[in-house]
This record gives structure tokens, C-alpha cells and sequence, in this order.
């Protein structure tokens, strides 16, 4: 991976500060987020980052540190799903729980003076003008839509526009597919699993591994390409040979729902997430291309990257 460090620089120390919490009296449980950031370094911008079904802020550390350490301030804030919680099934937040994770993306780009203090060091460091969303699987769903993606009801209308116009940029990593392929388990249980993508037209990069079949959709793993082929901001397309929903694991190190370890892949995402992050948001704008061509050259065999 040597070219496609080239490409993004050299990786610096970082500082992590968790739990922040944001009051959230309306939402039964407040706000518990994570903060990490270069310990150097200035200008800094901003990734907000939804994990997915049941996970947390202690998340997702091969991606969060990773970008931390090559420039960006990474906030991870953890959704009422997640394991560490206890709202299950039963609770009468349930039904919108998929609503309150896209509150909680907003609540922190309301708060972002907040959490930024709260890390020693970081005050006067952040440019809060250059603000990028991602997210893992639900997560990805969550993030879609501060960029432009819709929810449909079961009848097939848009409901509520999420966009953010203090979004410019996003990194949507497996992310789920239109609902008129789920399984029926999935459509009894998941109403909210039914995006629409015309109207994400924020610039993305979208991430997908070749073998993730979902128990979820009565497609196979091109369900998760969706969001490329139907929106008009999602740009490229990562495909991971191999992957399946974890990617090769960029849940966690010794994560035990990653189903297809492979450092490689989780090395060939960090690094072209990063690129594409460094230009999408204004740090270096030559750096996805020269990631782009770097990849193209020598990461044949983990990838493959296409853009429209």
C-alpha cells in the first residue's frame, strides 16, 4: 500500500476524548459521543460517523483512528440500538429509532462547539465549515440522509427531507438497497429499510464487498450497489473482492460478527476513504486521483474502484 500512502500523507498522533454527552431529555437516554482528533494541526475537518445495528462510539477503530490520524476530527456518536443500551423491541421509541439516529447525526452538528471543547488542545484547531457524514450499514442508511436520501412509507411516498447543507461529502459503507427488494422478514420488521436515492446529491464515495449477501433482501450483494447506480451524488463505487458485510473488518480489530477478515481490504479502505476525504472536503485535491491511480496500479486483486 505504499503508493496509496503516498497519497495521503503521513499519519500523525492522535487524542481521543469519550463519553461526551449531549443532553437529550426528549430522546429517554442522552447523547453519548466520542471525539478524535489529530493531536496536531489545523483546519481541521469534520466526520461524523453512524455505526451500525447494535454497535457503539468503541467501534469501528480501524477506520475512526485511522482517519484521526491523517487529519480529521472524527465524532462517533452512539445510536439507542446499540448493545450498550437497553432499549429493545418493547420500548415505545422502537418504531423511530431509525428517526432519533438521524437526530443524533443533527444533534451533533448542533453541538459541534460542544464536542470540540471537550477534547483538551482542539479549540480553534477545527474548521466546522468542511463537514463529511459516514456510516456502516444502518449506519450508512442514517448518514444517506443527511445528503439527500429519502425514506419511503410502504405505499411508496417520500416522507420528510433530511439534508444538511452543512454536509458536503459522505462515505457510505454497505449500504443497504431499495426496499422493494427486502425479504418479507425484513420488510414486516424494517419499514424504515426502504431508501430512496434520487435526491442524494451530495457527493459520495460508496463502499461494498462482492459477497455480502444479505439475509435482508431477496437480491444478492449488487442490492448494496444501489445507492451508486440510482443516486445522482454517489460518484464511485469501491467493490471489495471477497467482502462481505464486514468488509474485511472494519468494524474492529478481533470484531466477532467480521465474517471475512482480511487486512488488505480493511488497508485499501482506509486509504481510499481517506484520499477521497482529503479532496472532498478541500485538504488536497489531487489526492483521491493519485489514490485512484495508485489502486488502479496495485490493488487488483482486493479491489476494484469505478466512477461515473
Amino acid at each position: 500500500m505504499s503508493n496509496l500512502d503516498t497519497a495521503i500523507g503521513a499519519v500523525t498522533p492522535i487524542v481521543s476524548v469519550k463519553p461526551v454527552v449531549l443532553a437529550a431529555p426528549e430522546r429517554g437516554d442522552d447523547l453519548q459521543v466520542r471525539v478524535s482528533a489529530p493531536a496536531s494541526g489545523s483546519a481541521l475537518p469534520v466526520v461524523v460517523f453512524s455505526h451500525g445495528f447494535g454497535g457503539s462510539l468503541d467501534l469501528y477503530a480501524p477506520l475512526a483512528d485511522f482517519w484521526a490520524g491523517h487529519g480529521f476530527v472524527v465524532i462517533q456518536p452512539t445510536h439507542l440500538d446499540s448493545r450498550t443500551l437497553t432499549v429493545t423491541p418493547d420500548d415505545p421509541r422502537y418504531p423511530d429509532i431509525w428517526r432519533v439516529r438521524i437526530d443524533d447525526l443533527t444533534r451533533v452538528l448542533d453541538h459541534l462547539d460542544t464536542l470540540i471543547a471537550a477534547v483538551p488542545g482542539l479549540a480553534g484547531r477545527v474548521d466546522v465549515n468542511r463537514i463529511a457524514v459516514a456510516g456502516h450499514s444502518w449506519g450508512a442508511q442514517t448518514a444517506s440522509t443527511l445528503l439527500g436520501a429519502g425514506v419511503l412509507d410502504a405505499a411508496g411516498v417520500p416522507g420528510e427531507d433530511f439534508a444538511d447543507k452543512r454536509v458536503t461529502a459522505g462515505v457510505l459503507l454497505s449500504i443497504t438497497g431499495t426496499g422493494d427488494s427486502l425479504s418479507p422478514f425484513a420488510a414486516e420488521h424494517f419499514s424504515f429499510m426502504r431508501p430512496d436515492f434520487a435526491d442524494l446529491t451530495t457527493p459520495a464515495l460508496i463502499v461494498t464487498g462482492d459477497h455480502d449477501d444479505s439475509q435482508l433482501s431477496t437480491r444478492g450483494p449488487d442490492w448494496f450497489t444501489d445507492a451508486y447506480h440510482l443516486s445522482p451524488g454517489a460518484h464511485h463505487l469501491l467493490t471489495l473482492f471477497g467482502g462481505e458485510h464486514s468488509l474485511g473488518g472494519i468494524v474492529g480489530h478481533s470484531v466477532t460478527e467480521t465474517t471475512d477478515e482480511n487486512p488488505e481490504r480493511v488497508a485499501l479502505i482506509q486509504r481510499l476513504t481517506t484520499a477521497y476525504l482529503r479532496t472532498a472536503l478541500g485538504v488536497d485535491a489531487e489526492s483521491f486521483a493519485a489514490a485512484r491511480d495508485a489502486a488502479a496500479r496495485n490493488a487488483g486483486e482486493v479491489g476494484r474502484l469505478d466512477s461515473k
